[in-house]
């Protein structure tokens, strides 16, 4: 019997990643990568490059049966009527749209929001750039036909639709498609009635949606937003050859899975379920778990998301993590594994040293316009080992406030896992077990939010979600309650 062969995207912040797996047991065929450019305000353009010229290092996609693109969440995608791009997109990290937000939490308020959207709105999500595209740019935010996310964009674009003078197909704005795990960072969309809220959109961009596919028997100015995929059914088949910048080629009949945000891709990449919560360590940084129940945070810290499978995924992140390891680096002009190596020269709690990395403000908690502090500063914590002590405690302090606030939702925490490029330091990985105070997991390194589309693309191939084995180290838990304890006094 032929092997099968299956794609899974990561169009993340920084870069475009894909992973050619066999469909059976999930393991690697082949991958490629392509770099995304920096900023917190991006032509889309540079992403549908970025994933021809990840394809074209994977070797393409002849043999590969189906594909699903996990993605950066809540970044603004808008289009016109002829399918081009508004304004380059405002993704997840840019916090202009912090006042739009506080006025839409002012004039709901955060109880209704959360009943109706399982959040509260804040800079990074969806509705709030809405807002702040029809204060700001109101001639653009006139031309707005549809808006989608940047895993619909790109799934629409891998389809053959866009512009008519760039893509077989044409701007068929009603071919566009999502998930619920995206959609549930839009705040406008409901995961637990799975459905989309028009009066929220309404009240983010001033004017009506109208779900792809629908009758258009409403307002003749309703913006289309993406009708929502199951988790286990494709978007379509590729109609035609579509040529993919780079010169690779997606053939005709390729199934196009549902995609999903990063968080729930790396979810299913791992193969939570109830009872695991994962810390992820990128350029943000997550705390993340499936439950089954309905989740609903008054205070507004966690979102309960959707997650890939059906489930719930509540979730709290942070605008810094490996970030932080970045900043503090430079300043001694260390990689990050001499950044860990000093890092383990001094004791727990960096004696008294504490980072509040805030770096580009906060988004848990919520302070758009904060920035990071160093407090605790004496001859003796003064030096490079302490500070780099304080960099990695002050990263995942930040984390295991959120991991509380996740368990204070009920979430059961079984097995933590530790994830992402930062999980990969020796220190880092000490510490956590320090300042979580429990075992923590950490999985063989890998590219799990592209794991988790390729394994949603192998659901969509063969009617059945694969379970793949993750190979994982465990790090005995230390606690040192010390250390989260000075940080949350500093923190206040």
């Amino acid at each position: 019997m032929s092997q099968q062969l299956v794609a899974g995207v990561d169009s993340s912040t920084q870069s475009c990643k894909v992973t050619i797996r066999d469909a059976g047991s999930g393991a690697v065929v082949r991958e490629g990568r392509a770099s995304h450019p920096d900023g917190t305000s991006v032509d889309p353009r540079h992403w549908w490059d970025a994933l021809g010229a990840a394809v074209a290092d994977a070797g393409g996609l002849d043999g590969v049966g189906a594909i699903a693109i996990a993605g950066q969440q809540h970044g603004m995608v808008a289009l016109d009527a002829d399918g081009r791009v508004v304004r380059d997109a405002l993704l997840w990290n840019d916090v202009r749209s912090a006042d739009a937000a506080a006025q839409m939490v002012q004039e709901l308020g955060q109880e209704a929001w959360v009943a109706r959207t399982g959040l509260v709105p804040v800079a990074s999500f969806t509705g709030t750039k809405l807002r702040w595209l029809r204060d700001a740019e109101a001639a653009n935010a006139a031309r707005v036909a549809a808006v989608a996310l940047p895993h619909d964009w790109l799934s629409w674009r891998l389809r053959g639709y866009g512009p008519a003078d760039e893509s077989p197909l044409g701007p068929d704005l009603d071919a566009l498609a999502t998930d619920g795990s995206d959609a549930s960072g839009t705040g406008y969309w409901d995961p637990v009635r799975r459905e989309y809220d028009g009066e929220l959109f309404e009240l983010a961009l001033g004017r009506g949606l109208r779900v792809a596919g629908a009758p258009a028997d409403g307002p003749s100015d309703a913006v289309v937003v993406p009708r929502v995929v199951a988790p286990d059914e494709a978007m379509g088949s590729l109609e035609v050859d579509v040529a993919l910048p780079g010169g690779a080629t997606a053939g005709a009949g390729l199934l196009v899975g549902a995609g999903l945000g990063d968080n729930a891709g790396a979810a299913l990449g791992l193969g939570l379920g109830p009872g695991d919560v994962a810390v992820s360590l990128g350029t943000s940084g997550t705390v993340f778990g499936v439950t089954d129940a309905e989740v609903r945070d008054p205070s507004g810290t966690v979102a309960g998301f959707a997650d890939g499978s059906g489930s719930r995924l509540p979730i709290v992140t942070t605008l810094n993590a490996a970030r932080v390891l970045e900043v503090i680096g430079g300043l001694l002009s260390v990689d990050h594994d001499a950044l860990g190596a000093l890092a383990l020269q001094a004791p727990a709690g960096a004696d008294g040293l504490v980072l509040v990395p805030y770096f580009v403000g906060e988004r848990t908690p919520n302070r758009p316009d904060a920035t990071a502090s160093l407090l605790g500063m004496t001859p003796a914590t003064t030096d490079r080992a302490h500070l780099a002590r304080a960099a990695v405690e002050g990263m995942l302090c930040a984390l295991a406030d959120g991991l509380a606030a996740v368990e204070g939702t009920g979430v059961t925490v079984d097995r933590l896992l530790l994830i992402g490029g930062a999980a990969r330091n020796e220190a880092v990985r000490v510490v956590a077990a320090q300042v979580f105070g429990r075992d923590v997991l950490v999985p063989e390194p890998g590219e799990y939010v592209a794991a988790g589309a390729a394994k949603q693309a192998a659901w969509v191939l063969s009617g059945t979600l694969p379970a793949w084995d993750t190979a994982t180290t465990v790090v005995p838990g230390d606690p040192q309650p010390e250390v989260l304890e000075q940080y949350r006094a500093a923190a206040r």
